[in-house]
């Protein structure tokens, strides 16, 4: 049961920074992993489909829906898991099994084989929640968002160098992307093995309740408490919002200003460090000076402006005045993460990190479809050039939206609160 305190778990005795670090170390590498196989995967799967570009394309499709379905499953499943057994186990057999995968995957010689280790990456990168956990048991609830924060600067490391590592190693080979994601991932395994300490005390651990270890069993935390719905809320709208970049950007940037690859792969990484500096290096400064609840609105209101930069600019110049105030998006996660762990006890923070990845899972698996559809919509000689930025402004709207809930449900009280 989720006590009514509103600061309803004290962190577990803190482990050490080698710990922190290892957590952010395997955030970072997983994400390079990740990152180091998307500039190569797509071509394999056209590849092992017979070459067929269309057949390739629907593949390939079908690989993307499969791993963020596997995310949504597992998510709460390993949260769970790590509630019972403790976050180390779950963190160290999901880095070794994502290791193995992608050795399974470079040695894959069909594209059946491929999208089974496809889905095998999905369920063993849905560790993340444990990490979040983890980070949860260590961290003075106060300090929390900071650390999130830098959890967020990992995932941005991660997918600016990733790419660009496997560009360079596919053009040597195509499977060797996938040999390099495979020791990182096992030598991230190797050296968690001796620095990684438990951070879950037997004391804290809850029982294995399948029934919360599922995607619908585990959203029934987020009920649990008025403003942990309206917490969970926000961050699903801004999980929808966000899949616009991934979904459309690349689409949109050819057809309103015909950049070339090199241009958009060099503004994509500038977004990526813009994030990763906001995230790694100002939350906690922010946080600081404006209070979680400050720091959570104005991170949706920068959001918020920046893609009505994106979608109604002329220019390319005017866009790129959007970077650096959409970055300070950056401000609203880590919060909105911080100011969740607060409601629950800290039996419940894997089931809560879990809970949260299934969230993000469900949002993966609705932007893409909503923001690539209105794209669709509104480009043709039918439409002015200028309606190609619609999907850009449905994702302000939707966090416009998310601000309203922010203002609606910020309690009048206590520091947090301002």
């Amino acid at each position: 049961m989720t006590p009514e305190a509103p600061e309803p778990n004290t962190p577990a005795p803190q482990p050490g920074r080698a710990a922190f670090i290892f957590i952010f170390i395997t955030v970072a590498l997983d994400m390079l992993a990740l990152g180091v196989i998307i500039p190569v995967l797509p071509k394999l799967v056209v590849q092992l489909s017979g070459g067929d570009a269309a057949t390739g394309a629907r593949m390939f499709g079908v690989f993307g829906t499969a791993w963020a379905l596997m995310q949504l499953v597992f998510s709460p499943v390993l949260g769970a898991l790590s509630d019972r057994f403790g976050r180390r186990p779950v963190i160290l057999l999901s880095n070794v099994g994502l290791g193995l995968d992608y050795v399974l995957m470079a040695l894959a010689p069909t594209v059946g084989w491929l999208l089974v280790g496809r889905v095998i990456s999905g369920i063993t990168a849905a560790s993340f929640s444990t990490a979040g956990a983890y980070i949860a048991d260590v961290t003075p609830p106060d300090k929390r968002a900071a650390r999130f924060g830098m959890l967020g600067a990992a995932f941005g490391l991660g997918f600016v160098l990733g790419p660009a590592i496997g560009g360079l190693l596919g053009h040597v080979d195509p499977r060797l992307p996938f040999w390099c994601a495979a020791g990182l991932s096992l030598l991230n395994a190797t050296y968690g093995l001796f620095v990684l300490p438990e951070s879950l005390p037997k004391a804290r651990r809850a029982k294995l309740s399948w029934a919360k270890a599922n995607p619908v069993g585990s959203l029934v935390l987020l009920r649990s408490h008025p403003e942990l719905f309206g917490l969970a809320s926000i961050a699903f709208l801004s999980g929808i919002a966000h899949e616009v970049l991934p979904s459309t950007f690349v689409l949109y940037a050819d057809y309103r200003f015909q950049w070339d690859e090199r241009t958009v792969g060099l503004i994509l990484a500038a977004v990526g460090v813009c994030s990763a500096l906001v995230q790694g290096g100002l939350v906690g400064a922010a946080t600081r000076k404006l209070g979680e609840w400050r720091a959570l609105r104005f991170g949706l209101l920068c959001g918020f402006l920046g893609f009505v930069i994106y979608g109604l600019a002329p220019t390319t110049w005017l866009f790129l005045v959007g970077l650096p105030v959409s970055a300070l998006w950056g401000f609203a996660g880590p919060n909105a993460q911080g100011l969740m762990t607060r409601r629950v006890s800290a039996s419940e923070q894997g089931q809560l990190q879990g809970a949260i990845s299934s969230l993000r899972g469900i949002a993966g698996l609705i932007g893409p479809f909503l923001f690539t559809q209105t794209f669709a919509a509104v480009v043709g000689p039918a439409h002015p050039i200028a309606w190609s930025g619609a999907p850009f402004v449905l994702a302000a709207l939707l966090l416009c939206a998310a601000l309203a809930t922010a203002w609606a449900i910020a309690p009048a009280r206590a520091p947090s609160a301002q």
